[in-house]
């Protein structure tokens, strides 16, 4: 419990809110035992309070999405089969994850969510939650709409396809050959395309490059600058009642993260949670964006960036939780068309 010790005599702590939704005091908060349940007062060791901890940490954890909601999109690959899944949180969703995943046959959509299998791709960031919400939203279409109706030339037997494919044992390259001698040009069979389809980490780097230029037509043209068209009488009803209720779930989950900071704070040290928008790894201005990766030579999938992209690094992590900004001493980022800064001559 907070202390009564005045506030100015404590150190205050910033704590980002995209970072501590995996803490476990997080996940599972503390929770009086005796506390009424269901109508009856409840053991700690019982499942009723298990699982109404369990529901009270789900609900501090949209509470603290709310902050940043929309200003960060984190990006994870699967390790064996390359597919990509877009998230607006640092951790990985179960129905968020599977969501994404698109049927190519069998085995192609896993059961459930395996974290040991996805890692850290990349994270962009952005100054507006509106256009971060609206690049998060053709990133999936992008991907969706290449799987369920992938270009031709996606799905058709090349040369270079045979080369990779190809076995090292010469016997049995020598059976490939055979096979494949007058299939150049044909469609890929069912589980070739699956494979294939499913391989979204070349593709996923140059939709976020294609996102970032049509935004800035976008951004050129209005976009999410509050400013709107004609609207009904009835539409403007319908979205004073949005703002009202938006309002009110606001008010709420405010009220949530500020008893979470009293409840952690000491007499010594008060948190308090907040966007961190003004710390080095979220600091970008204006129409600016900033991408993290945990492979720099991955953005080279794209063939341009807009010239508003920054790029730096992520930390690196044996955790499916997307780390920080990688720190190196002097700023990483590079600049222009994906140039990398040079030392400073001394």
């Amino acid at each position: 419990m907070a202390s009564s010790q005045p506030v100015q005599n404590r150190i205050q702590k910033v704590l980002d809110p995209t970072k501590i939704a995996t803490w476990n005091i997080v996940r599972r908060p503390p929770i009086p035992n005796h506390t009424v349940i269901q109508g009856k007062p409840r053991e700690q060791n019982s499942n009723a309070f298990k699982e109404f901890q369990k529901q009270e940490g789900a609900r501090l954890r949209k509470a603290l999405n709310r902050i940043t909601h929309g200003k960060n999109i984190f990006v994870y690959n699967n390790i064996r089969t390359n597919q990509v899944v877009y998230s607006l949180t640092r951790y990985l969703e179960k129905n968020n994850v599977l969501s994404q995943m698109v049927f190519h046959g069998k085995k192609t959509v896993p059961a459930t969510l395996r974290k040991d299998m996805w890692v850290p791709f990349y994270s962009v960031h952005f100054n507006d939650s509106k256009v971060g919400l609206r690049a998060y939203h053709l990133l999936r279409e992008f991907s969706m709409q290449r799987q369920l109706s992938p270009p031709r030339e996606m799905i058709t037997i090349t040369q270079e396809f045979l080369d990779r494919k190809r076995p090292r044992d010469p016997v049995e390259a020598e059976k490939f050959d055979e096979e494949y001698k007058d299939k150049i040009g044909r469609l890929m069979d069912k589980k070739q395309r699956a494979r294939v389809l499913m391989d979204q980490k070349a593709t996923s780097v140059a939709d976020i490059a294609a996102v970032l230029k049509i935004q800035e037509e976008e951004i050129k043209n209005g976009f999410a600058d509050g400013k709107r068209g004609y609207l009904t009488r009835t539409a403007r009803k319908r979205r004073r009642e949005g703002r009202r209720k938006e309002a009110e779930a606001s008010q709420r989950a405010a009220e949530r993260v500020d008893e979470f900071e009293d409840l952690i704070s000491t007499d010594q040290v008060e948190y308090k949670i907040e966007d961190p928008s003004g710390n080095d790894e979220y600091d970008v201005q204006g129409d600016e964006v900033k991408i993290l990766w945990a492979d720099l030579y991955d953005a080279q999938y794209a063939e341009s960036w807009p010239e508003r992209v920054r790029h730096g690094e992520l930390e690196l992590t044996r955790d499916h939780v997307m780390p920080g900004q990688r720190r190196l001493g002097a700023d990483v980022l590079t600049v222009d068309a994906f140039a990398e800064k040079q030392p400073a001559s001394s």
